[in-house]
């Protein structure tokens, strides 16, 4: 009985925490609406970071790291190119 008892707790916990991990693995692949866009361009100074989201969302954009939070940007906009270009020359000191 002491040995069941274990095993069904084993397993309600495996159980758990594959559910937790799909949860987590699900929330990091987000995606951005036509209504979360930032219009504006954003000084290079405020830009902490920079993650693109994944190919299956139905709009291109790339969440911009900044101190108050992320906001989501049209990778073809000529400002945010040019931040790519520049992080990509071997003197910047941006980050």
């Amino acid at each position: 009985m002491r040995i069941s008892l274990a095993l069904l707790i084993l397993l309600l916990a495996a159980a758990w925490t594959g559910s937790q991990g799909m949860s987590f693995r699900s929330s990091t692949a987000k995606c951005c609406s036509k209504e979360m866009f930032y219009h504006g361009k954003i000084p290079e100074r405020r830009i902490l970071g920079y993650l693109e989201t994944p190919s299956t969302c139905t709009h291109r954009a790339v969440f911009v790291k900044l101190q108050k939070g992320m906001v989501c940007v049209d990778p073809k906009k000529k400002w945010f190119q040019e931040y790519l270009r520049r992080q990509k020359e071997p003197n910047s000191t941006s980050t």
